[in-house]
């Protein structure tokens, strides 16, 4: 006589940082999704505040969940770090994540599940579409300033392309004993992820149809909240450890013929204006940095 099988399990994993407001909506929606069936899910939230700022909502929302929530904290401020720290709290046989600013559709959890085990892969991404609180400027919409690549559904991704925003992932990828996430990458760790699972072998496919969405309030297109996001992105692409001097070389290079670009810019519209003005304060980021310069003191911006 065959032994029923065993249901999956999903660890839905959230790492946040004083974002109550976004992590509040997005525990809700995850506490309706659908499975079919096809396995059961659990969600954990890392909070790397160690003022522990998202307790009391985790802990309000469990109290009236049918979904099993459990709650750990990453005291060092460090996305990495709390990235391990989910991982070591989780349980189950695949691990997602999905970042505290998104919230997903019903279908979403149980649409990853599906194309992992259709394609026979080691894990599943999917798209994060853009939903703004407030109808924003025309030029935030004609510059794309929110919008991220999409491709077909099955199509396999190479590393550049991996992120933690939107995916699932099986559980045999995380070894005991060796943190998946490194914490000298102050972003970009699950790039640097991506790149040591696929020269070991291992396929992540795109799912389109897994779509989370973003939430964009009008904050995030003040045009000083995204100057100071791209002199961020700057400062800490040097702690990368990769081809540094190359990277301050082309930043070198960059800023001034923005510079001079930026007035003929703005003549073809706010949007193109826009788009330079931030990719030069990502070099003018960097190159402060290099040279003992620190442009923005925090480590994330939580807007």
């Amino acid at each position: 006589m065959e032994k029923p099988s065993v249901i999956p399990h999903i660890a839905v994993c959230v790492c946040t940082y004083k974002r109550s407001r976004f992590l509040q909506r997005l525990l809700d929606e995850l506490n309706h999704q659908d499975t079919e069936g096809r396995f059961t899910y659990s969600i954990l939230v890392a909070d790397n505040d160690h003022l522990r700022s998202a307790e009391p909502i985790v802990l309000e929302i469990e109290r009236k969940s049918s979904i099993p929530i459990k709650y750990c904290v990453e005291p060092q401020q460090n996305i990495a770090l709390a990235r391990n720290r989910a991982i070591e709290n989780a349980s189950g046989d695949y691990v997602v994540f999905i970042d505290d600013d998104e919230f997903p559709m019903q279908r979403w959890l149980l649409t990853l599940f599906q194309t992992c085990v259709q394609y026979g892969v080691d894990g599943v991404l999917g798209p994060v579409r853009p939903h703004f609180e407030v109808r924003p400027p025309e030029w935030v919409v004609k510059g794309k300033f929110y919008d991220r690549p999409t491709y077909p559904t099955g199509f396999v991704i190479d590393w550049r392309k991996g992120r933690t925003g939107n995916v699932l992932l099986k559980r045999h990828l995380f070894v005991a004993g060796e943190p998946p996430f490194r914490p000298d990458f102050l972003t970009g760790e699950d790039q640097d992820f991506f790149r040591r699972m696929i020269e070991k072998g291992h396929v992540f496919v795109w799912c389109n149809e897994a779509v989370a969405y973003e939430i964009v309030p009008a904050i995030r297109w003040q045009r000083s909240f995204m100057l100071r996001r791209a002199l961020l992105r700057g400062k800490i692409s040097l702690v990368h450890p990769t081809s540094r001097r190359i990277e301050i070389l082309k930043s070198a290079m960059a800023v001034p013929v923005y510079a001079v670009a930026l007035p003929f810019l703005l003549l073809l519209g706010q949007h193109q204006f826009m788009k330079y003005l931030v990719k030069t304060c990502d070099h003018a980021g960097r190159l402060l940095a290099s040279v003992g310069i620190n442009p923005i003191k925090e480590q994330y911006v939580t807007e």
